[in-house]
């Protein structure tokens, strides 16, 4: 099989499942960047054939709108399914793919052994929002305690270059400031991860601003998306 230029992610190697996120060097996989569709669509295309390959018979993604709505998906279709007006995909049993776009914002990727899996789109809206809380809610009501978790929280723009507005860092983190203040968006969701039971959390250490170069982000100017994607398969390690 053959996947993007990537940096992968082996905090769920040993389950038998794949994480990574693409970098620039893979193109844009954005509908709104500056290339044609044609080139775009067909980089989601090549995507989803690996996928297949790789054993996941189902393969999701969405246009993200920064909201809290994580889609639950069963068995009732196959191929590639792009939905609309969420932001985060879940499934409670091996088979199943996803892949959500990023510039800056946290891909948050959370699995369970069994090859049970959700990922999320999160930047400050979404944070704020709780859709990881809506997204460990779902592993609950299939019987998955948060515990049994584990996390992995994405490259995305890091705490030392995420100045937000006053009112932004309020809504995410409870507290008040009187200007302009630097947002650790990966913190945050960690802590409310954690405050839900979530004990197996892990942080990258890439910033999508700090290595501009590798990775597209949209505080620097950046049109392009990367992605970030889950694979459970089937076959289960």
């Amino acid at each position: 099989m053959s996947f993007p230029a990537h940096l992968s992610i082996p905090d769920f190697d040993e389950w038998g499942l794949r994480a990574f996120t693409t970098t620039r060097r893979a193109g844009s996989f954005g509908t709104n960047s500056l290339e044609s569709a044609a080139e775009v669509l067909g980089r989601w295309a090549s995507l989803a054939d690996a996928v297949a390959e790789a054993g996941a018979a189902q393969f999701t993604s969405a246009s993200q709108v920064h909201g809290n709505g994580v889609r639950l998906h069963d068995r009732a279709w196959t191929g590639w399914l792009r939905c609309s007006g969420v932001d985060g995909h879940a499934w409670m049993r091996p088979g199943m793919a996803a892949a959500v776009t990023i510039a800056d914002c946290v891909p948050v990727f959370i699995a369970h052994p069994s090859g049970a899996g959700a990922l999320l789109h999160s930047g400050w809206k979404g944070t704020a929002a709780g859709i990881t809380e809506v997204a460990i809610g779902e592993f609950r009501r299939a019987g998955f305690g948060a515990g049994s978790l584990r996390m992995h929280l994405g490259p995305s723009i890091c705490g030392s270059c995420y100045q937000v507005s006053p009112d932004v860092f309020s809504v995410v983190t409870g507290s008040t400031v009187i200007k302009p203040s630097l947002l650790d968006l990966r913190a945050s969701i960690a802590g409310r991860a954690h405050a839900l039971g979530v004990k197996d959390i892990a942080v990258s250490e890439w910033c999508t601003r700090c290595s501009n170069d590798q990775l597209f982000s949209h505080r620097a100017g950046d049109s392009g998306r990367q992605l970030g994607v889950l694979i459970c398969p089937e076959r289960i390690a």
